[in-house]
């Protein structure tokens, strides 16, 4: 049975040799999804070690460029497993980072992963208005709404869009992310949920249309997706 500390330590230490041995080990073994979702998170969790270190002094701008590459490589090995099963689509997910925020890459790496789990996504983008948000969910009419976010001051934002799409009569489910969400500002916020993690943040959209009337009929499969610009302070120096 894989021990997950020894990999939650040499992500923690950025050993990439061992990590990859692990994960490729752990692949050779047929895993199920839902396992490799688990060994996901695992990975996951680790960077916010790593962006412990960061702040302590012990890593530097390059450690976290190269966290963040590890990362991206330990998803690429698993994602064939979160993949294998998945053929019809489980959804659309409106997303966008929120107005007076410029910070992408936890929203960028959502979108990605999302696809893959079986979504249909609508970006749209950073800095973006309520109305925005308004307009384009009027359009599409979609299941889940993604508000983004690393900014203190997206909190607020975040609200100011809640309000919004309720008064305009959207009944979409409102997910929140990154690094000033929490309970409190959740409740405040008005939405539905909120995440810091990105195993967590999946597993809530999928169980939502899995609860849903109208996918009542469709079982979602496992899958994995990042966090909503969670731990951008660890992976901001390779946004591109």
């Amino acid at each position: 049975m894989l021990d997950f500390r020894e990999l939650a330590l040499a992500m923690s230490n950025l050993e990439d040799e061992v990590v990859i041995g692990i994960l490729e080990d752990f692949v050779a073994g047929e895993p199920t999804a839902q396992e490799a979702l688990e060994l996901l998170e695992v990975c996951q969790d680790s960077m916010s070690s790593v962006g412990a270190s960061y702040e302590k002094g012990e890593y530097f701008v390059a450690d976290l460029i190269f966290a963040g590459k590890l990362l991206s490589t330990a998803i690429d090995i698993l994602k064939p497993l979160l993949t294998r099963t998945e053929t019809e689509v489980k959804g659309k997910i409106l997303i966008g980072t929120v107005r007076g925020d410029l910070h992408d890459i936890g929203k960028n790496i959502f979108q990605s992963l999302a696809k893959t789990a079986g979504f249909e996504l609508y970006d749209l983008g950073i800095d973006v208005a309520a109305a925005t948000f308004v307009e384009k969910a009027r359009e599409i009419q979609p299941d889940i709404i993604g508000l983004s976010g690393i900014l203190t001051m997206a909190v607020d934002a975040m609200k100011d869009t809640a309000d919004s799409l309720k008064e305009a009569g959207i009944t979409a489910k409102i997910i929140i992310g990154g690094i000033p969400v929490n309970r409190k500002s959740c409740h405040y916020i008005g939405a539905d949920a909120f995440t810091n993690n990105a195993a967590e943040g999946v597993k809530i959209c999928l169980e939502w249309l899995a609860d849903s009337p109208q996918t009542a009929a469709v079982k979602p499969s496992k899958a994995a997706v990042i966090t909503l610009n969670s731990g951008e302070r660890t992976t901001t120096t390779v946004a591109v």
